[in-house]
């Protein structure tokens, strides 16, 4: 194996509030692509963490794993890198949100904390025959735990039933302060409305054609909007619910290419992360 496999300068770097990444890490089609020839698969999360400031682990919607491999996970990452995680879609998929507790307190506390620093966002993603229920969606959020050890837990809820695009979805989520997920897709609703302490966006419209799977206009497009969110502001040109917000705080942001031509999505997050530290 060549010595400078990993001699690209680590995506961790200088500190940065705005983090460019991937869904998960095993993709066949990545390999003699995003992988370099003869990367074998063990290292495949060592290599992406140092070239990607942030992954998206999809495996945890399909159940937990173990205590003991979120720790290895975590290992094989540099200092500054985080993992959001999508939570099991049996708690989100059941008949009633308020009825969750104890599949969130298992979910939360059965091995969340052996990602230590690198816990980032967890993501709720409702499916899309769950309608928009004032009530129960209340009990849900007001359920969901907001540190873990001592240390402080980000969630962030994806929605995907148009009765979502309501005023009154959005004032309740901002009275929780969790975040909404804008999803760039053509087959989901999209909201943009910042109702949380941090940006969320996953994009969905990458093309196999482009070796970066967006357009360079696109991604300085995506570029400015990220560093508009970082800054406190409110990108008003993306499809809103309520009225966009006046300048804020400084916010964290996190951006996910996901799905569509997927094998051109960390080349995608590889070409935003550039363009962000570029406008630093």
């Amino acid at each position: 194996m060549p010595s400078d496999l990993f001699s690209v300068t680590p995506a961790s770097g200088p500190a940065s509030c705005i983090r460019a990444g991937i869904g998960g890490w095993n993709f066949a089609p990545w390999r003699n692509n995003f992988y370099p020839s003869g990367l074998v698969q063990r290292r495949e999360l060592e290599y992406a963490s140092r070239h990607l400031r942030a992954i998206e682990i999809n495996g945890t919607f399909y159940g937990a794993q173990k205590p003991a491999t979120y720790a290895k996970w975590a290992a094989e990452t540099p200092d500054g890198f985080v993992f959001s995680l999508k939570a099991p879609r049996y708690i989100t998929e059941g008949k009633r949100l308020a009825d969750t507790a104890r599949g969130i307190d298992g979910f939360i506390l059965g091995g969340l904390a052996e990602f230590s620093d690198r816990l980032g966002p967890v993501l709720w993603q409702l499916p899309p025959s769950r309608p928009f229920d004032s009530g129960d969606l209340a009990a849900f959020l007001d359920r969901l735990p907001r540190e873990l050890n001592g240390q402080p837990m980000r969630h962030v809820l994806e929605v995907r039933h148009t009765s979502f695009l309501d005023e009154r979805y959005v004032a309740l989520a901002r009275t929780h302060r969790i975040p909404t997920v804008f999803t760039d897709s053509p087959k989901y609703p999209s909201l943009a409305d910042l109702t949380g302490d941090f940006a969320y966006a996953r994009l969905m419209r990458s093309e196999s054609h482009i070796d970066t799977g967006y357009a360079s206009s696109d991604l300085e497009t995506w570029a400015a909007r990220a560093r508009l969110w970082a800054e406190g502001g409110d990108p008003s040109e993306l499809p809103h619910v309520a009225a966009p917000l006046p300048a804020q705080g400084p916010r964290d942001v996190f951006i996910y290419f996901i799905s569509s031509a997927k094998e051109r999505n960390p080349a995608a997050a590889m070409a935003l992360q550039q363009r962000v530290d570029a406008l630093r």
